[in-house]
């Protein structure tokens, strides 16, 4: 078990790395972040609009501004987490492969992944979170960050599968995009009349959502649509684990557990690439 926590403790520092090198990402967190929200808030009407909250089974009214800004930072987290990961799994596929080829545990390789989403996810959202609240106070902080964050989970799991069946960056970039301006483009009552049709439940993000808006308009506790949230970052993550453990398999090579040294600490980490690069793919 000692030696699992190991081999998870590497995989995890190489899936943090690859988050860090991704520069072009980091400067898109910082400046798209605030950027995007404020025009939202500043730009777009004030005049109220009634949006539909399944949670309380009734509309609540708000600022179309707030709204908009509701809506733009789920896109925004959407598409930046849901890059990020698309570029880590897709750059790091190579290294991935060598050390699945050479023995290293699937398992700890994508929990690795998934857990850097998940802390991509929170850190993004707390961000955005944060920055919104320097406009207008949330009725309840902790839950409306909870949705974004469920928001940013699921598009980072979805980043992960497309990461798993395409080559280009540009047309990861592209299918993120497209997705979620489909998905909450339709949830925005301003742009859409019908932004109440029980059609848009099945949408993936729908039920973040839900819980940002419920949360920042009113005292109930958005519970079903965070759970409803959870489970399309569930499934994505799972798709994701899924895409990338049928990536990495080989039916040629035989698995070759790394070695460790008599402290009970891995070997050099390159050593162990350059065995596997020589294994047959």
């Amino acid at each position: 078990m000692r030696r699992w926590w190991q081999y998870f403790g590497t995989a995890m520092r190489f899936a943090l790395l690859e988050q860090v090198r991704n520069r072009l990402a980091l400067v898109i967190v910082v400046v798209f972040v605030p950027v995007w929200t404020t025009l939202a808030f500043e730009v777009v009407t004030r005049v109220p609009v009634r949006f539909y909250v399944r949670p309380a089974g009734s509309s609540v009214t708000m600022g179309g501004n707030v709204l908009t800004q509701i809506t733009g930072a789920l896109q925004a987290l959407a598409l930046i987490v849901g890059f990020m990961m698309f570029v880590a799994t897709a750059r790091s596929a190579p290294f991935d492969r060598r050390l699945a080829l050479a023995g290293y545990p699937r398992l700890c390789l994508g929990l690795a992944k998934i857990s850097s989403l998940v802390l991509v996810a929170a850190a993004v959202a707390a961000y955005a979170a944060a920055w919104m609240r320097l406009f207008w106070q949330p009725q309840q902080t902790l839950f409306f960050a909870a949705g974004l964050f469920t928001g940013a989970l699921i598009y980072g799991g979805i980043g992960i599968v497309l990461a798993a069946v395409l080559r280009s960056e540009l047309a990861g970039m592209f299918l993120v995009i497209m997705i979620s301006f489909i998905d909450l483009l339709l949830q925005n009552p301003i742009s859409n009349r019908d932004a109440a049709s029980d059609i848009l439940r099945y949408l993936p993000a729908y039920g973040a959502m839900q819980s940002a808006v419920t949360a920042g308009a009113l005292h109930l506790a958005p519970w079903s649509s965070l759970l409803l949230g959870a489970g399309w970052a569930v499934a994505t993550a799972t798709a994701g684990m899924t895409a990338f453990a049928m990536r990495t398999r080989s039916h040629q090579a035989t698995p070759r557990l790394i070695p460790a040294d008599e402290n009970g600490s891995l070997d050099d980490v390159e050593t162990v690439v350059a065995a596997g690069s020589r294994a047959p793919s």
